[in-house]
Parts: C-alpha cells; structure tokens; sequence
C-alpha cells in the first residue's frame, strides 16, 4: 500500500492514472480493461456469516460500513453484491470522502455525517491498525479475524439471538 495506491482510495488518483502507475511499477503491457479486471478479482463472494449478522443488527440500529476503496470496486461491487450493499443504511467509500481510514478525520467525518458521537459508535474491522485508530479516536471496537468475532460481539451486546 504505497502513496499511490493510498491516493487511489483517497479518490486523488483516477484508474486511469493508477493504471498507468501499475503499468510503470509492475512494467506490464496491459491494456486498463484487462487490470480492472485483474484489479476486481479480489471479490469472490459475500460473506454469508457477516451480511446475515448486519441484517440482524440492523433490526435494533443503524448500520454503515466504511471501506478503503476505489471506484473500480466500488462499481464492482455495487454490481455484483447488491445484498452486501442493501445489508446498510449507507456505505461511507474512502475515494469519496477524500479520507481513509485510520485517518481520524475520516473517523470524524462520519461521525458528522450520521450524527453519532465517536464514543457511540461500533466499529468492526480486520486490520489491527484501523482498530488502534478508532481506539485513539473514543469508539468502541471489534477486531475481526473471523465471521464468528463479529457473533460474538453482537451476542454479547444484544444484538443477536445467539444459538
């Protein structure tokens, strides 16, 4: 994840201009079709476990995601996961906010947006360092290893039934 890349998700860099970086860097010869395919590869499914968990937590309070992304897997996988996308009430992109996470004024500018106090919100992710900045910035948070991390989460705060 080097500047480009950050810049990608950050909505700085376009496809086409990272594309060429790719091209440049990787020295390939590809044609940018065939990367953003190669590029959207990354999605091989949903994760049953976890959209069934938003949809149940969903009954009880709002629920957003927030993703580093681009897009290019924005449209991907607004396309081809409409169950994932349904499953909350919005989903915060990094290439549209201009922010990434763990940059607290991502966190922030949520926060802002939805109405919810940092101190209020739980956060889930699968990256040590996004929790430690959600940390630092008041939230409540979920490290996310596996599908059952976030069940037991929400077990844990009534959030679902259990078994």
């Amino acid at each position: 994840m080097d500047d480009a890349y950050k810049k990608h998700e950050k909505g700085e860099l376009d496809a086409d201009q990272y594309f060429s970086y790719l091209r440049e860097l990787l020295q390939m010869k590809a044609c940018n079709e065939d990367i953003a395919h190669g590029w959207n590869s990354i999605f091989l499914g949903e994760i049953k476990n976890i959209v069934d968990y938003v949809y149940l937590a969903k009954k009880h309070l709002p629920c957003y995601a927030f993703t580093n992304s681009n897009p290019t897997h924005q449209a991907k996988w607004g396309n081809d996961f409409p169950n994932v996308v349904n499953a909350f009430d919005h989903i915060f992109v990094s290439s549209d906010l201009g922010l990434r996470k763990p940059e607290p004024a991502a966190f922030l500018a949520i926060s802002k947006a939805i109405g919810v106090k940092l101190e209020a919100m739980l956060f889930f992710d699968d990256t040590e360092e996004n929790i430690v900045a959600a940390q630092a910035m008041g939230m409540q948070t979920v490290f996310v290893s596996d599908p059952s991390d976030t069940k037991q989460a929400l077990i844990s705060r009534g959030l679902h039934p259990g078994d």
